[in-house]
């Protein structure tokens, strides 16, 4: 079983208008709303691909409750959410159809209090018992301790169950502390954490400060991999236009479910940057374009770094 965390879960939100004015009023030619949270998101494509998947975090008011029922209306989700007194946030994301440019509107999210703090933390050392990876993914709502997901990294390395941490600021560099098995900043993140804006050095350094694997992702250079067993870049076929929204989720879900697999890293980075480019294409986040995947399989390239081995196209399926 997967277990992904989500401690600031969201009703994402999308808006697609023809286009974008500032200062002016819009008609909203599509609207569509789900469950989100980059846990929330990843564990869709999990689902997607096939995994079984528990899903926990906080969810609370009533906008936690239409988050919960979306939940239950996907196949292969578990809903392990803990409810928590405060109403759980809402994400807006606005698509200007003439550009495909997104703007993103998110809002912090309730007040967790000690109580449905501890509460969580017995529920989430409950699933370690049974589960084969886990993910710890996004923000933290107000009330919860910085160093909230470096508490979290060491539970679930005393349970001895990989874990993957993608968030960022302050709460990425306290787990990065507690040695997580792979963390997934993008290349602002990772310069965040490391002062470096060269994403080979900026890598580097980050698995120096505690972290197993670095995955970077570069946006259209697509994805850096720095790993026990080498160095790899991964590449998309070419630029697509589209919305971005969970594009990053979608490569944590490919990461995660080929680490179970055990899949090699170049076919790992395959599927990540295939399900990432498949997500821009599709209309929400937590969703990709199937057929653009299964094409994208075939196309992205990846090459080995510092030595052994040359360009290479791997497929997952």
């Amino acid at each position: 079983m997967l277990v992904t965390v989500t401690l600031n879960t969201a009703l994402d939100i999308t808006y697609r208008v023809p286009r974008l004015v500032p200062h002016a009023s819009h008609r909203i030619g599509e609207v569509s709303e789900r469950p989100g949270g980059k846990g929330l998101n990843v564990a869709r494509v999990l689902a997607a691909l096939g995994h079984r998947v528990t899903v926990t975090g906080f969810a609370g008011g009533a906008t936690g409750a239409v988050v919960r029922e979306g939940l239950g209306a996907t196949e292969g989700l578990v809903d392990a959410l803990v409810p928590v007194s405060g109403a759980t946030r809402r994400t807006v994301a606005v698509v200007d159809g003439t550009t495909g440019d997104t703007t993103q509107l998110n809002e912090a999210g309730p007040q967790i209090t000690a109580a449905e703090w501890a509460a969580f933390q017995e529920t989430y050392r409950e699933l370690l018992a049974s589960a084969s990876a886990v993910a710890l993914c996004g923000s933290l709502p107000p009330g919860l301790p910085v160093g909230a997901y470096a508490l979290l990294v060491r539970a679930a390395r005393a349970a001895g169950v990989p874990v993957l941490l993608d968030t960022s600021g302050e709460p990425l560099r306290r787990g990065v502390a507690a040695r997580p098995d792979l963390i997934k900043p993008n290349a602002d993140e990772l310069a965040e954490l490391t002062g470096s804006h060269d994403p080979a050095r900026a890598t580097r350094d980050a698995r120096g400060r505690g972290a197993r694997t670095v995955v970077a992702s570069l946006g259209t250079e697509g994805m850096l991999a720095v790993t026990p067993e080498g160095r790899w870049r991964a590449v998309p076929p070419g630029r697509v236009d589209g919305n971005p929204t969970g594009a990053g989720d979608s490569a944590v879900a490919g990461l995660l479910s080929g680490l179970v697999e055990n899949l090699t890293w170049p076919q790992r980075l395959t599927r990540a940057v295939a399900l990432s480019t498949a997500t821009v294409l599709a209309p929400a986040a937590g969703e990709f374009d199937a057929a653009a995947y299964r094409e994208l399989l075939t196309r992205v390239e990846v090459t080995r770094e510092g030595g052994a081995g040359g360009a290479a196209r791997t497929a997952t399926s």
